[in-house]
């Protein structure tokens, strides 16, 4: 059918064995199904097409025997309170942003910079953001489906480019929202303020200046970044543990090496030539699905493949394509001008 309606555009669809399939054939034929879903969704053109919505509504509600009936939804915000949302267990998460939004008062030309989150708020106050949320996905289905993990579905701004806040700064919904968020990420160490600018923000937060807050805290270390739970890397070495930051065109690592000694690496996007993720499978104790993202990346002239194990490697993955968007809209406009 994507076919019928977008000739070339899909990409070729994996061939199929005729013969019983050897495990190493079944393993290959199923990377190699994982790679077409994830090119196929770099179109979005195909993935908002009433087709492609459909078919993985439908595969959603008969994977997790859920019907289209009434229900309530909420949605978080990085101040901890929710909106409590009256929907369709079938719609999508596009239409519920769009509800959130609207209840919020958030401008319509504004519901671009956000979007819907799957996140996680531990006991201990780490904060871990799971996933992006498709447009195309059911968050009603998807929750029931990450029980175990008790994940909350959040909103939060949507870009990389920390000076795209001046675009929201007039509105006050999305000027709650960057506030709400920013306060959110000092609390959680997400931003590395010193401890003058520290002192500052809490004098600015004090006296409830959210337009000089977020001024101010643009100038900080990590702002504007997702942090990713810690995982392991194969770059300086094999089986470092590494903090992840992404965010203003760098994937920012802070590797514990072997003698203990830690080393941060920037690896910036414009030396990024390709990226792919991969399912591995679950763990050895068979709770955790094992995640793989590996990036080709320019070292000194020289091109070579890093490696990062990590659960959020989809999130990872959504995050170097905002980046990129957001580089090539930026070269646009400075082209036409």
């Amino acid at each position: 059918q994507l076919r019928q309606l977008f000739g070339s555009a899909v990409p070729a669809f994996p061939p199929k064995f005729y013969l019983a399939m050897t495990k190493s054939m079944a393993d290959e034929r199923r990377s190699q199904l994982e790679q077409y879903l994830q090119n196929v969704t770099l179109d979005s053109n195909i993935t908002n097409s009433d087709v492609f919505i459909g078919f993985f509504r439908k595969l959603q509600q008969d994977t997790f025997k859920i019907q289209t009936q009434r229900a309530f939804l909420d949605v978080y915000l990085a101040d901890g309170s929710n909106i409590r949302l009256d929907i369709q267990t079938s719609d999508t998460a596009e239409r519920i942003l769009e509800v959130t939004s609207c209840k919020m008062g958030l401008s319509r030309e504004l519901i671009k910079y956000f979007s819907l989150f799957f996140f996680q708020d531990h006991d201990d106050g780490v904060l871990s953001v799971v996933k992006k949320v498709a447009d195309f996905e059911l968050p009603y289905v998807s929750l029931q489906s990450m029980k175990e993990l008790h994940c909350k579905l959040g909103i939060r701004k949507w870009y990389m480019d920390p000076s795209l806040d001046m675009l929201l700064m007039d509105c006050r919904a999305s000027l709650d929202l960057l506030y709400m968020q920013a306060i959110q990420e000092v609390e959680r160490n997400w931003v590395k303020p010193t401890e003058r600018q520290m002192q500052e923000l809490k004098f600015l937060q004090k006296n409830a200046n959210k337009a000089k807050f977020l001024e101010l805290i643009r100038e900080m270390q990590f702002y504007g970044y997702v942090r990713l739970d810690p995982c392991i890397c194969d770059y300086p070495e094999e089986g470092c543990s590494a903090d992840i930051y992404v965010g203003n065109n760098e994937i920012n690592c802070c590797v514990k090496l072997a003698t203990n000694q830690t080393k941060e690496v920037s690896f910036k996007i414009n030396r990024l030539r390709s990226w792919q993720v991969t399912f591995l499978g679950a763990t050895k104790d068979g709770e955790d699905d094992t995640l793989e993202l590996r990036f080709e990346y320019n070292d000194s002239g020289t091109w070579q493949w890093i490696i990062l194990y990590t659960k959020q490697a989809f999130l990872l993955s959504s995050c170097l394509k905002k980046m990129i968007s957001e580089q090539m809209m930026k070269a646009a406009r400075e082209g036409q001008e």
